[in-house]
């Protein structure tokens, strides 16, 4: 390959959703016409209030919506390249393309080593490399170290989503998708995992697509942001830029500007957002 076109294949995103729809029960329209790309080593937010359509984009990539009878209707999904719409989740992970849940579902009965263990089903490449992502996990998150051999129903919610991300990492993931990663935890706590998930973009080459109601902190990580409305994307750009963006501040991080309203007029004002006009 020429210099040239090795420039051109690293600047190409190794995600990159095109113009999707998404039909649930063969009537009920939940995406329409979502299109994004997570660059390669980037972290891209998909921010949103709840049920506009975060965990479908998701599952739309991660090929889960068949168990939920779902569909992908219109559009594409490429991953380094490659159309992925029609592969099992199985082939997706092999690939190194993994979703972390929403809500943890970490396997209870497990222990939190054999929850670990647990992603690591897919590998080929043998115990002795397995035992030293084993450690890698375990570096990155020492608490679950000190809980390795607790039952993961027993954990505290926050050492479930450490498991659940920490399982995610043992199959070896090139990109993440974390769906809700905040959820249910305190602030302090959220702070936390968010750290562990900026060091494992920064120092394992990881790319992330996050779906986040908790705005604030994923545009704090993020450095590209898109946001959802009933299943539309109507607004991204550099996290930056959408933390100082009037809009969002006043409807997703709770910052009115100078101009304070009273809450009648503030609800008027919702029904006629700006990048909805």
């Amino acid at each position: 390959m020429s210099a040239q076109a090795e420039t051109v294949a690293a600047e190409d995103p190794v995600l990159s959703i095109s113009n999707i729809e998404v039909i649930y029960d063969h009537v009920i329209l939940v995406l329409k016409g979502v299109s994004l790309e997570v660059p390669q080593g980037g972290i891209t937010a998909l921010l949103g209030a709840n049920g506009a359509g975060k965990s479908t984009t998701l599952k739309a990539v991660s090929n889960l919506l068949r168990s939920e009878r779902g569909d992908v209707t219109k559009g594409q999904i490429m991953f380094k390249g490659e159309r992925i719409d029609k592969l099992s989740p199985n082939e997706l992970v092999k690939r190194g393309c993994i979703q972390v849940m929403e809500g943890r579902h970490c396997f209870e009965h497990l222990t939190v080593e054999e929850n670990l263990l647990t992603g690591a089903f897919t590998r080929k490449d043998g115990r002795a490399a397995i035992a030293d992502d084993l450690e890698m996990v375990y570096n990155y998150f020492p608490r679950l170290r000190e809980r390795s051999t607790s039952l993961a129903g027993y954990i505290s919610g926050g050492e479930q989503q450490m498991c659940a991300i920490g399982r995610a990492l043992m199959s070896r993931p090139t990109t993440m998708l974390l769906d809700e990663p905040s959820m249910g935890l305190a602030p302090q706590l959220v702070e936390e995992i968010f750290e562990i998930i900026k060091k494992l973009n920064e120092q394992e080459g990881v790319s992330m697509l996050l779906a986040e109601q908790n705005t604030n902190i994923a545009l704090k990580y993020a450095k590209y942001g898109y946001i959802l409305e009933n299943g539309r994307v109507v607004m991204d750009g550099d996290a930056a830029e959408l933390r100082e963006n009037e809009d969002v501040k006043e409807f997703y991080l709770g910052i009115a500007g100078d101009d304070q309203k009273s809450f009648r007029n503030v609800k008027a004002y919702k029904r006629r957002k700006r990048w909805l006009a």
